[in-house]
Parts: structure tokens; C-alpha cells; sequence
């Protein structure tokens, strides 16, 4: 649809700029589409951007011609954004501004000179391949995190904004400009160059097929350029996306759950990327990382594991570092030990890992200890548990938890999915034990000193709400909580008081 949309626009815009010619002094002048239009890609409420490219001295005619476009545009309701610049001032400006360096690399002819577009088009090439692609990229992560958060810095926020949002289409726009201005400028160079694998090229696909759709739908629904699925809208575009209600929930929460599983896609496609700039060096480290030094067992569990501190992140010394269950499961315990934060290589190659891992990999001795040591870790046993759902691991290794990762709970009450719900109450927890609200918690404060099982009780909380999928909610959440904890090697005592904390969770 948006390929269409761009594609009428394509001939509207010729057939109007002809029409102009024909009225005006035919001065030589290039229409060149910009921007997502340029990319050929267009929403139905969305802008047209034009650039007007003209030779350097300008011919008469050219600003009559130019507003002779732009009014018969805007007389037919389209909304058009506009510039009109010569070769070398299109040059000067994007060497100057990567926001002007970002529509010309998606800059194609619509209408007009020919000779002009080819120049431009060859020249801007021939800039950005002698230009350090690190200020621009530097530039659009930094741009991009302004724009997270002013969109809401969690992409789990229950009405989401599929474009500007963590996990929306900017963010897929943001990984394209950023191969195109480092890998070279063909589109399907993601394999090519190594950023992703095969079958990562087709999950981010399908991500951009997807938010694709529901924006298209959400203009149309609106009759606007709407890019928040709020909860008035949402019913109705689960309804024609196909999404019907089935036993096994509302549709509506079964499409938002879609929606979130696809921005966490995003995110991870994100890191990836991430990860290989790093090591090809063209993003920067995190500055103020430097070598730690740490206590002697700390040293030998990394080593002995093959793992390396790398500027005070923790990596794999090599890829079959993380062959093996126990130690995908344990970079995430030895980087909580070590209080230092993972490499992105490293987080890309868990990711990976965990995807292909053997049926019997949650019963691995080596993994469930680690896992019961981030569960005791404390203040920090959140964060972890929170890095680990980014990767995707949490959710594989403790499948309970798996099936409410992207829940919706279509209600005005929840502001987040469930796990990121779940998420934050761990964390919360971690702050209460670190004594962290003890003016504003004073009750709570005291008695979490007196907690003997603090494992228990995070495990709890982790799991209260892994039975919000069928049935009785605080039931089957007890049956799930029985399962996760005998898998983890749990003596009788603690599973049934884990069990019984969560079948009582409402009432506590």
C-alpha cells in the first residue's frame, strides 16, 4: 500500500510539474522526491517532500515555476514539504546537517532534468565516500534517543506510538540509513556486509511489513496522519487486521502482543547493528568504562568461562564461549558479579545461541545455577533479569515466564505489557531491599530486613503473573510457579512457597 501510494503520487506530481512547464518559461529544474517519499514509501496522511534541484546560476522562470507546482499541489489538499537548492548547496548542507545528509540518500527523480539528478546523485556518492560515516551515525542513535523519549522510553508502553516509539518504524528507518551510509547503498547489503544473518534480514522484514500495515490502516481508520494506537482505536484495528477473538484471548490482546513482539524484533535488530559498528569501529564505545579491577575468584570465574573484560564490559574470548546452555545462562551472572556491563558482540551472540539451544537446555545444572544466582544478586537481580528478556533469554529459559513476554492487558488501569509490569516489580522490590524508599516505605523497609527467603520471594514476583493467560489468573499462575521452580531444582519447602505466594499474590 504505501509502495501504491507513492507510486500515484509519482504520477500526479510529474503530470502536475509538466502541466507547470508548459504555463512557465521551461527554466531547467530537477523534481527529486526526498525524505519517505523518496524512499517510495508513503502513508496515506503523510507529507510529500520535494527538493527542487536547479543549475547554478538560476534560469528565469525558475521561482514562478516552482510555486506554480507547489500551489497546484496544495490546491488538490496534498500537504507538501519543499526546498529548492542547487547541486552544491545540496552538498553544503548535508556535509553540514546529517537531517539534509539523511534525505539525500533516499533522494530520487520524480519530474524534470535528468542531467541534474544524475549529477547530484553522483556527487553526494562521491562525498559520503570520502566523509567519515561515524558523525552521521553518531548523529542518529543520538537522534533517535531524543525521539525515545519524547515517544515514551519503553517500547512496552500500552499505546504505543508505532512511529516515533521504541520498536517502531523510525527505528527500522534509522538501521537503513545507518547500512546505507556505512555498508554502501544497496538495500539488501545487510547480509553482505555481515550485520545480520538470513534470517534476520527476514524478521526484520516481516517487522517492517507488519508496522507497516497497522500505520496504513491507522491513517485510513483516522482519516489523519495518526501514528498512537490509543485504546479507542485499537479494538478496531485488531478487527481488520483479521485479529478475531479466540479462546485463547481477546483479539485486541492478541494484536497488541503481535505489535510488542515485533517492536522487541526492533530492538534487537537495533543491538545487532550496534554491536557490529562497534566492532568494525565506527560507534563508539561507552565512555567512563575503564579496566576494572576485581576481586581474584571474580577474575578466574570469567577466564576460566572464556570470557574477557573488554573496557570494562564483559565478551566472550571466543564465539564457542557460549556453545554450551550453562554459559549463555552465566554471562549474565558474571556480569552481575563483576558489576560491569556486556559487551554488545557478546549480547548478539547469546541472542543467537538462545534461539538454537537443545530441548533439554533448562534442566542444565550449570545454567540453573547461574540463573538462581541472579535471582539472589539482590538490587541488581532486575536489571539483569531485564537485559536477559531483551535478548530473548529469559523468556526461553523459563518458558512460564515465555508466554506473558509482550502480553497485553487491554485495560486502562495497566500501562505496560505484562513482563514489562513483572519487570518493574522485581525492580521495585530490589530498591525496597536496598533500603532505597525508606521515608517513603517505612513499613515495607522494615519488613523486607526480616525476609529470610529473599530468593523465594523474588522468584515470586517474577512469576505472580505468568497465569494472566487462561482461566483463573492466581490458579494457574500457582501451577506455573510449581513447574519453573522444581525445573530450577528447588527443594519441596521453597516450591510451595513460591507457589503459595503467587496463588495469593491479589490478596497481598
Amino acid at each position: 500500500m504505501a509502495r501504491r501510494l507513492s507510486a500515484v503520487a509519482d504520477e500526479v506530481v510529474a503530470a502536475v510539474f509538466q502541466a507547470a512547464s508548459e504555463s512557465a518559461r521551461a527554466p531547467r529544474c530537477a523534481m527529486v522526491a526526498v525524505g519517505g517519499y523518496g524512499r517510495g514509501e508513503l502513508a496515506p496522511s503523510s507529507d510529500l517532500d520535494l527538493l527542487f534541484v536547479r543549475p547554478a546560476e538560476e534560469e528565469p522562470g525558475f521561482s514562478d515555476l516552482v510555486q506554480n507546482v507547489l500551489h497546484r499541489l496544495w490546491d488538490m489538499g496534498l500537504k507538501v514539504g519543499h526546498a529548492a537548492r542547487t547541486v552544491d548547496e545540496c552538498l553544503a548542507l548535508a556535509l553540514a546537517d546529517h537531517t539534509v545528509e539523511t534525505n539525500l540518500l533516499e533522494a530520487r527523480r520524480v519530474a524534470g532534468d535528468r542531467s541534474l539528478c544524475e549529477e547530484l546523485s553522483a556527487r553526494f556518492r562521491d562525498a559520503m565516500a570520502t566523509t567519515d560515516s561515524a558523525r552521521f551515525i553518531a548523529a542518529k542513535l543520538a537522534e533517535r534517543d531524543r525521539r525515545h523519549a519524547r515517544a515514551g522510553a519503553s517500547r512496552y508502553m500500552v499505546e504505543p506510538n508505532i512511529k516515533d516509539g521504541k520498536g517502531g518504524l523510525r527505528d527500522l528507518h534509522t538501521l537503513s540509513w545507518i547500512v546505507q551510509r556505512r555498508y554502501g547503498f544497496d538495500p539488501d547489503s545487510y547480509v553482505a556486509a555481515g550485520v545480520y544473518t538470513e534470517e534476520e534480514r527476514r524478521s526484520l522484514e516481516r517487522a517492517l511489513k507488519f508496522l507497516w500495515t497497522v500505520r496504513c490502516h491507522l491513517h485510513f481508520l483516522t482519516g489523519r496522519a495518526e501514528e498512537r494506537l490509543t485504546f479507542d482505536l485499537q479494538p478496531e484495528l485488531a478487527e481488520r487486521m483479521g485479529f478475531a477473538s479466540l479462546a485463547g484471548g481477546d483479539g485486541v490482546e492478541r494484536f497488541m502482543t503481535r505489535y510488542f513482539r515485533v517492536a522487541k524484533e526492533v530492538g534487537g535488530l537495533t543491538r545487532i547493528l550496534c554491536a557490529k559498528l562497534e566492532a568494525d569501529h565506527v560507534k563508539a564505545a561507552p565512555v567512563g568504562l575503564e579496566r576494572l579491577t576485581l576481586p581474584a575468584p571474580v577474575n578466574a570465574a570469567i577466564s576460566a568461562r572464556g570470557f574477557v573484560l573488554e573496557g570494562g564490559r564483559l565478551n566472550v574470548e571466543t564465539a564457542g564461549a557460549l556453545d554450551g546452555p550453562s554459559n549463555v545462562v552465566r554471562l549474565f551472572a558474571l556480569a552481575r558479579r563483576a558489576a560491569a556491563d556486556i559487551h554488545p558482540e557478546a549480547l548478539t551472540l547469546a541472542t543467537r545461541r538462545t534461539k538454537n539451544m537443545p530441548l533439554n537446555w533448562r534442566r542444565d545444572a550449570g545454567a540453573r545455577e547461574a540463573f538462581l544466582e541472579i535471582i539472589e544478586s539482590g538490587v541488581a537481580t532486575g536489571k539483569t533479569l531485564r537485559l536477559m528478556n531483551e535478548t530473548g533469554l529469559l523468556g526461553a529459559f523459563i518458558p512460564e515466564f515465555g508466554g506473558i513476554v509482550a502480553r497485553m492487558q487491554y485495560s486502562m488501569y495497566h500501562h505496560y505489557t505484562v513482563d514489562e509490569h513483572t519487570l518493574r516489580a522485581v525492580e521495585a522490590l530490589g530498591e525496597i531491599e536496598a533500603g532505597q524508599h525508606k521515608a517513603q516505605l517505612p513499613l515495607s523497609h522494615d519488613v523486607a530486613a526480616r525476609i529470610i527467603n529473599r530468593r523465594a520471594l523474588r522468584l515470586a514476583v517474577l512469576l505472580h503473573d505468568t497465569g494472566k493467560r487462561d482461566g483463573d489468573q492466581q490458579v494457574e499462575g500457582e501451577k506455573a510457579a510449581r513447574r519453573a521452580c522444581a525445573r530450577l531444582g528447588l527443594g519441596k519447602e521453597e516450591v510451595d512457597l513460591v507457589a503459595w505466594l503467587v496463588r495469593h499474590h491479589l490478596l497481598m
